[in-house]
């Protein structure tokens, strides 16, 4: 692909997966913030000079540049490129506006290049002090030093910039001044610290840790050059680093129970005396994997209720004693399982597992409902945001209410869409490849006194002749598919059936544009002609900080 073909969304399907015949199809994105010629630094001020662009610039590994950054990629990464150069490189931690210094570190299918930030030049714009020390080096919170608004609003332009480029709808229709835009405002979040209901830490034998380089007397932070040291770690990984752990002490993220529990944790685990010990990635030995803890709340009180996993290599509860007797005088602690992972992966999902203190699960409250939340089950992860992106699936879905009609909820997971709308159906139908989820999806029906849904293990991404045969023709169908999106056998079975209403919720906006265009203009190289036209799509945002935006889409067929 030629250098002057590639942008910012162009970048985004490579790295999404997205096939690179699809990807030529894209059209040029303005780019976020102009170019403007910037006054050169002074050389004191720059770890090494940058190299002066040139006609037709393709960089070199281990150069040293100066960049503009110009938009964000959909993965959060800096969208930049040299003054005078249409080549792009992308840099983690970069912000649109801000002038940087980075060292070009890898070149991908001479498309495109990855930088590594030394130094800021000039701040970007919206720019803000991020409350957390560790955001520019765990990579967790990428977009923590962008403004709230500022961050919607660059999630907002890369939905529609892939709708109009990828999906091949009209930018006029997207968003207009008329009531029927298709494209409507991006629904903020409330609480942009403290929404998370679960967060998964790693043990490791390597800490991750800043170093610092001296050029001509002046101390430079290094944000991806790192040394190795044998020190202890619980915490995230570095970014790109499967075998390195930043140390964290508190996250902004979790809730503040599950922040207590981290400490206690942290001040306990490599005490010698315990005899504990990280697993290491590379000689497969060690005890301690990952921890991971979960808050839901109690649905009598609405009290916080909060389950702690270790993820180890063997079964050894004696050795775990210590800790669980610290963590369990924490008065939101009800639950401490143990998972055992005996592989030399490094899965938080164990072959078995143990309760160690209390009940084996926990409980939240979505849309009414109570939902039992077992150490690996998946469940939304903002409950707070999930409770708003469920009634707008619901309002999309736009059920009678006289329970007249079928449901099919496809890739259903533990069953909470489709048990939301159970009430105002004639009966729910969930497919989902995963048994457990599937288990967890009946538990809940049960649970929760709904006898009108059906819940089947399958692989939607393998369906044959005989799939939809088991259930009548839906009225309405839910598809909220994992970050790939829908297999074109599911969409081809999808435009055979014809079901009058579609709610498409996705957690990637690229494959969601590919395969909204799929069904709504069709597969001109399968010989599948599109029915539906789209009315409306709303970007959710679940996730503050970070480059992810979920989308409920409304199709109707025509």
């Amino acid at each position: 692909m030629a250098a002057h073909a590639v942008t910012p969304l162009t970048i985004c399907c490579l790295r999404r997966g997205v096939p690179l015949n699809h990807s030529r199809r894209l059209l040029a994105v303005a780019a976020a913030a102009p170019e403007s010629p910037a006054p050169t630094p002074a050389p004191s001020q720059l770890p090494l000079p940058p190299v002066p662009p040139r006609k037709g610039y393709f960089p070199k590994r281990g150069e040293t540049v100066e960049l503009t950054c110009e938009a964000l990629a959909f993965k959060g990464k800096g969208v930049c490129k040299v003054a005078g150069s249409t080549f792009v490189l992308l840099c983690d931690g970069a912000l649109p506006g801000e002038r940087l210094i980075a060292r070009v570190r890898r070149l991908r299918r001479g498309a495109f290049a990855e930088a590594a930030k030394l130094r800021t030049l000039e701040p970007h714009h919206d720019a803000i002090e991020a409350p957390c020390p560790l955001a520019a080096d765990c990579g967790g919170c990428k977009t923590q030093s962008l403004a709230y608004a500022a961050q919607i609003r660059h999630k907002h332009h890369q939905v529609r910039d892939l709708l109009v480029n990828f999906g091949k709808f009209d930018p006029k229709r997207l968003e207009s001044s008329e009531p029927d835009d298709i494209l409507k405002p991006t629904v903020q979040c409330d609480e942009i610290f403290r929404y998370r209901n679960k967060m998964e830490f790693s043990f490791g034998t390597k800490r991750w840790v800043q170093k610092e380089l001296k050029d001509k007397g002046e101390e430079v932070e290094v944000k991806q050059e790192t040394n190795e040291t044998d020190g202890y770690a619980l915490g995230l990984h570095a970014p790109g680093f499967f075998d390195k752990v930043l140390h964290v002490q508190k996250c902004f993220l979790q809730s503040e129970p599950a922040d207590k529990v981290l400490a206690v944790v942290q001040e306990t685990w490599m005490d010698p005396a315990i005899g504990l010990t990280p697993y290491d990635v590379h000689k497969h030995v060690g005890f301690l994997k990952h921890l991971m803890i979960r808050t839901g709340r109690n649905i009598s009180t609405g009290t916080p209720e909060v389950m702690v996993n270790f993820v180890t290599s063997c079964y050894k509860p004696d050795v775990l004693m210590p800790l669980v007797d610290k963590i369990t005088k924490i008065p939101e602690v009800v639950s401490v399982i143990n998972n055992v992972n005996s592989s030399v992966g490094n899965s938080s999902v164990g072959e078995q597992e143990y309760t160690l203190y209390g009940k084996p699960n926990i409980t939240e409250m979505l849309r009414g409902l109570a939902f039992q939340i077992s150490a690996n089950s998946f469940f939304q992860t903002n409950t707070k945001q999930a409770d708003v992106l469920y009634k707008l699936i619901e309002d999309s879905a736009g059920l009678k209410g006289d329970g007249s009609e079928i449901v099919l909820d496809l890739f259903c997971g533990t069953g909470t869409i489709g048990l939301t709308l159970a009430r105002r159906a004639k009966h729910i139908y969930g497919y989902e490849v995963v048994p457990e989820a599937i288990e967890d999806a009946r538990k809940n029906a049960k649970l929760n006194g709904i006898n009108n849904a059906t819940f089947v293990q399958g692989d939607l991404n393998k369906i044959n002749e005989s799939f939809g045969k088991e259930f009548p023709k839906p009225d309405i169908i839910i598809s909220d598919p994992n970050r790939p999106g829908m297999h074109m056998k599911l969409i081809k079975w999808l435009l055979e059936v014809k079901a009058p209403r579609i709610v498409y919720v996705s957690c990637n906006p690229a494959t969601c544009a590919r395969d909204l265009d799929y069904l709504c203009h069709g597969v001109e190289e399968k010989d599948l002609r599109g029915f539906y036209e789209l009315k409306s799509v709303i970007p959710v945002d679940m996730f503050p900080h970070t480059p992810h935006i979920e989308c409920v889409c409304l199709l109707e067929l025509r």
